[in-house]
């Protein structure tokens, strides 16, 4: 567990200052847990009371359409954040499902762990301001890229964003994330290859 505790230590100073008492609070109300390949972490419909911080693995958040088609929104890769933060913050059921994409080492943040940071740590509403940033910034950025760039520009978007994907997520989950289908990701790979 000490990696995946260091690992989000630096994350927490690369958005604030922390001193060590409020480092060692912060290591004592953390826990992990260890979630199989393709395990739910969270269903579209249930209430997401819970901020993964991915130690190693990969999981997606995804969400089934009107047609009960699942649409890729978002992976998390090592060192990333995922939930469905409307969800978690104001109790609602969640519009996304949360899945395991390889055997997947997270540290838990409950809603009243996070309360709690706020209040013990000195820069804890910074830190809360500076992660819900970063993430109105990926929501930002999937909706320009949907409307915005091409296929293409969107295929080498996600290849700089999430490095080594497409060996490590099954393809149709990477057409999906695109918008695009498989047929369609195959003849980008064929292009960007030939580049």
């Amino acid at each position: 567990m000490e990696n995946g505790i260091e690992n989000i230590h630096q994350l927490i100073l690369n958005y604030i200052e922390i001193n060590d008492a409020e480092w060692d609070f912060c290591r004592s109300s953390f826990k992990t847990a260890s979630f199989k390949k393709k395990e739910i972490l969270v269903k579209q419909g249930d209430i997401c009371d819970t901020i993964y911080f991915v130690v190693s693995g990969l999981l997606r958040i995804y969400f089934l359409d009107d047609k009960g088609e699942e649409k890729i929104f978002h992976f998390c890769l090592e060192n990333t954040f995922a939930t469905d933060y409307e969800s978690f913050l104001k109790g609602i059921p969640s519009s996304f499902s949360i899945q395991a994409m390889e055997n997947t080492k997270v540290i838990i943040i409950t809603f009243e762990m996070l309360q709690n940071l706020y209040n013990v740590l000195r820069y804890g509403d910074k830190l809360g301001r500076l992660i819900a940033e970063d993430y109105f910034f990926i929501i930002n950025d999937k909706i320009k890229s949907m409307y915005i760039h091409s296929a293409m520009e969107r295929y080498k978007k996600m290849n700089s964003r999430f490095p080594k994907i497409l060996q490590r997520v099954p393809q149709h989950y990477i057409a999906s994330y695109l918008n695009i289908s498989p047929v369609h990701l195959s003849r980008l790979k064929y292009a960007h290859k030939n580049e």
